[in-house]
């Protein structure tokens, strides 16, 4: 044990608990059969929470963590700080970027050898831990030679460099029993078309998505490959821009049954998207995976990635999962980071304290929601005319006949209110 979390107690739920305490999320209270700690598979982000510095566009970093450095004993001292604090929420899962968890070497044998033997360490500290990976990835938008891309790079070396990490990166989820890999092209972009080759770096970015899929089924991974979504930041345009972007780049490298959505909410709002409709898109799509909750600052134009602390906002993205059929290999990371002034360690737990609760709260408007069957009642009926034989029939039938059927019938439509206040008024009884 280090004094990290000195004179911090595993915190516990209770209506009327400590500061630190759950007052709404009962990891054993069930819903529709299920614990609510199965149903929301709460998970840590390793990068956020212990390999963030505290630093900003306008300012260096602000933390000072005794586990800072370059060495494996450090390294070590850090993992052993993670644990310790996924021991004190009782949260179930964990997810790591490969350089978030070992120090960078002078050469790819180097830094392979200090993640292997960080990957060993987690693997004896989650033999007497409850806490498992949700999901592994690796970090290629970091470091500079990842400035043009890794996939994408025009340097036929980065991309060897990238396949090999992502390669290692996917052993060891595997090796750790990860329940899902995830890719995230944070420089899958370009700052400027006058040196770029658009049909050149989607091959190369489509190619290098299929090789993790047939690298996953050579292995025997049986965990979900998910792709992030995320618009401009850092690169000026992203081809993982939204979710129709990235379902539109699986179809076309024929990925589409293959490859699931990490969807976060951030990435949303900065795709001028709301959460629950890009929940809402990928299950219709079929590619609903897992998420990451946090929310962004509305006044502000990039990715603050701060701790989820709006409940309604939560109830509708819930309400989205939970019509996708829930979480399966999925859950709800916390890619969030604390604000730059919460020095203390108590920050780091009451953060995600907080942040569960709330999750907690929206998940049981939600399921509150969903079990009342208004909403859906309303939107059936709305839809109901496609449902009636001729209806259905229009589908099948062509522009002709449907135009001399029109002209026969004498059909004369009225608009009907879609009943949008309503609807609003009913989400606020649960929320």
């Amino acid at each position: 044990m280090t004094d990290f979390f000195k004179d911090i107690s595993p915190l516990a739920y209770g209506p009327e608990g400590s500061d630190l305490g759950f007052r709404h999320y009962n990891p054993d209270e069930v819903f529709a059969g299920k614990r609510m700690e199965d149903h929301l598979r709460f998970a840590v982000a390793y990068w956020h929470s212990f390999a963030w510095p505290g630093g900003d566009p306008f300012g260096a970093e602000t933390f000072e963590r005794p586990w800072f450095g370059s060495t494996m004993d450090l390294a070590k001292m850090k993992a052993d700080v993670a644990f310790e604090m996924f021991d004190l929420l009782n949260v179930p899962f964990f997810c790591w970027h490969d350089a978030d968890i070992r120090p960078e070497g002078d050469t790819f044998a180097q830094s392979l050898r200090n993640f292997q033997e960080i990957i060993d360490y987690f693997g004896e500290k989650m033999e007497t831990s409850n806490t498992r990976l949700l999901w592994g990835t690796a970090n290629l938008f970091s470091h500079r030679r990842f400035m043009s891309g890794a996939a994408t790079n025009p340097d036929p070396e980065i991309f060897a460099w990238s396949a090999a990490t992502v390669k290692n990166c996917m052993d060891a989820t595997h090796k750790l029993g990860g329940e899902n890999y995830v890719l995230w092209g944070g420089r899958e972009g370009y700052e400027t078309l006058l040196n770029t080759d658009l049909k050149r770096e989607r091959q190369q970015a489509g190619r290098f998505l299929q090789m993790a899929v047939e690298y996953k089924h050579k292995i025997g991974f049986k965990g979900a490959i998910l792709v992030e979504p995320k618009p401009q930041e850092p690169s000026k345009h992203q081809y993982d821009f939204d979710v129709a972007t990235v379902f539109g780049f699986l179809k076309e490298f024929g990925l589409e049954g293959e490859v699931q959505m990490n969807i976060e909410q951030g990435h949303a709002i900065l795709a001028g998207h709301s959460f629950e409709h890009e929940l809402a898109l990928a299950s219709s799509l079929g590619i609903f995976g897992s998420i990451d909750m946090n929310r962004n600052d509305y006044q502000s134009g990039w990715d603050t990635d701060q701790f989820p602390n709006n409940v309604p906002e939560v109830a509708l993205a819930y309400y989205e999962v939970l019509k996708a059929g829930g979480f399966t290999k999925g859950g709800t990371n916390f890619d969030a980071k604390l604000r730059r002034q919460s020095l203390d360690p108590i920050d780091l737990i009451a953060s995600h304290a907080g942040a569960m609760d709330v999750c907690a709260r929206g998940f049981k408007a939600a399921h509150a929601m969903l079990e009342d069957g208004t909403l859906e009642a309303m939107r059936a009926e709305r839809y109901s005319g496609w449902d009636s034989s001729g209806g259905k029939a229009l589908l099948d039938s062509d522009f002709a006949t449907i135009a001399a059927d029109v002209e026969k019938g004498g059909i004369d439509p009225q608009p009907r209110s879609g009943r949008q206040e309503i609807l609003e008024n009913i989400v606020n009884r649960f929320v």
